[in-house]
């Protein structure tokens, strides 16, 4: 399987949202437990129109990871080296889509002297972030009625 992951058009944000949508909903389970409250609340802000927004944004990076012609990956990072989010549908997890994206955000980083990654992660992809580099930095939080847990690589050593 070829991976490609490229920096986001504007024209893909349906499909992103996509992928968001139901990354949330099919994967992280763990996380939300079905309850419509929490869904709710971490679905509220992945429409279409605010992932355009996103996409535009000077302040943001994105990219889509893609696989045979189609967008089955979805991530962003801040120019300050927050990993805001990383998400994948349910048929491509466990074959390098998510590494290929945090590959990405990481190399970015990197290019504009950002020394090391955060983000805060779902129960769903803490191992996933573990088995990437990423050490916890800190107690779980609060988030959408969930826990998150606060994460950290370091870029240049």
């Amino acid at each position: 399987m070829d991976i490609v992951v490229r920096p986001a058009k504007t024209e893909d944000a349906t499909h992103a949202c996509n992928v968001l949508r139901r990354s949330i909903v099919e994967c992280c389970q763990e996380d939300h437990q079905g309850e419509s409250e929490a869904l709710d609340a971490w679905l509220h802000n992945k429409t279409t129109g605010d992932v355009r927004s996103w996409i535009q944004s000077p302040d943001l990076f994105s990219w889509a990871a893609v696989v045979e012609a189609k967008i089955v990956g979805f991530s962003m990072s801040s120019r300050s080296g927050n990993v805001l989010l990383c998400y994948l549908v349910p048929e491509v997890r466990h074959m390098g889509v998510g590494k290929a994206m945090l590959k990405a955000i990481g190399e970015q980083a990197k290019a504009d002297g950002i020394n090391a990654l955060h983000l805060e992660s779902t129960k769903t992809a803490r191992s996933f972030y573990l088995r990437n580099g990423f050490v916890e930095c800190g107690a779980p939080i609060a988030a959408f009625g969930m826990k998150s847990y606060p994460m950290k690589k370091t870029l240049v050593e």
